[in-house]
C-alpha cells in the first residue's frame, strides 16, 4: 500500500501547524509517507468579506457554518482524485473511533484518501451532511470547540498503521494483536537500567527467551478503564 492522503477541511490552518511537523507525524510527511493537504474553507466563500456562518433558523445560541462554502468547498476537494474519497465529518455524534475501526479503514478498504470536515460553533447546515458527508466520526464522548483536533486524532491513528510510518512496523501489529482479545491492552514496559532505586525489572524479560517474555506479557496485560 502506498501512502495515505488527508483533505482537511477547516476554518483554522494553523491549528495543524505544530501536529504536522512533530515527532512519528512529522517524519511521516517529510518521508512521503502520508500527505496533509490543509483546505481553508473561508477560501470557497462567495461572500466578499468570506463569511462562513449565519444564525439558525428557528432561534437558538451559536452560529451554524453556511451552505455554500461548505458545498464549494467539498466539491472541489472530491474533484481533486477520481478516488471516490470518503468525506468524513468530525462531529460528538458520530460513531466513536476505535482501533478496530482505523484497522478497516487502513488494511481492509485500502483507503488512500480521506476528506476530513472540521466542524465550529454549533455545526453545519443539516443539508451538508444530507447531501456531501459519507461517515461521522467521535473521539469521545464530550464536546470540543471544533473538528481540528479529532481530525488530528484520526490522522495520528491511522497514520501509524501505514507502513513505514513507525520505526519498525512490529509495534502496530502488537498493538493490533492486544486489541483483538477485546478492548485496549498494553502490558508493563520497562528499560535500562535493569535496577533503580531497589526495583528490579523482572528476570524473565532480561532472560532473551521470546516465548517465556511473550507468555509473560500476555499475563500482565492491563485492559482499558471506563
Amino acid at each position: 500500500m502506498r501512502g495515505m492522503r488527508f483533505d482537511v477541511l477547516t476554518l483554522f490552518p494553523e491549528a495543524f501547524q505544530s501536529f504536522l511537523t512533530t515527532s512519528i507525524i512529522g517524519r511521516a510527511v517529510a518521508a512521503g509517507h502520508i500527505e496533509v493537504v490543509l483546505h481553508d474553507i473561508r477560501d470557497y466563500s462567495t461572500d466578499k468579506h468570506r463569511k462562513v456562518d449565519d444564525v439558525p433558523y428557528g432561534g437558538g445560541a451559536g452560529m451554524v457554518i453556511l451552505c455554500q462554502p461548505l458545498f464549494a468547498a467539498i466539491e472541489a476537494v472530491k474533484a481533486l482524485a477520481d478516488d471516490h474519497a470518503p468525506v468524513i465529518y468530525l462531529t460528538p455524534q458520530g460513531l466513536a473511533l476505535t482501533q478496530q475501526r482505523c484497522e478497516e479503514y487502513v488494511e481492509q478498504r485500502q483507503l488512500q484518501r480521506m476528506i476530513l470536515l472540521c466542524g465550529h460553533y454549533e455545526g453545519i447546515d443539516e443539508r451538508v451532511r444530507e447531501a456531501l458527508v459519507d461517515e461521522e466520526l467521535r473521539i469521545g464522548d464530550y464536546v470540543l470547540s471544533g473538528g481540528e483536533l479529532p481530525a488530528q486524532v484520526l490522522m495520528d491513528s491511522l497514520a501509524r498503521l501505514v507502513p513505514g510510518v513507525l520505526g519498525n512496523d512490529a509495534s502496530a501489529k502488537e498493538e493490533s494483536f492486544s486489541l483483538a482479545l477485546g478492548r485496549a491492552q498494553e502490558y508493563p514496559h520497562y528499560t535500562r537500567p535493569a535496577e533503580y532505586q531497589g526495583m528490579r525489572v523482572p528476570e524473565v524479560l532480561l532472560s532473551g527467551h521470546h516465548a517465556e517474555i511473550t507468555a509473560w506479557r500476555l499475563a500482565h496485560v492491563r485492559q482499558g478503564r471506563d
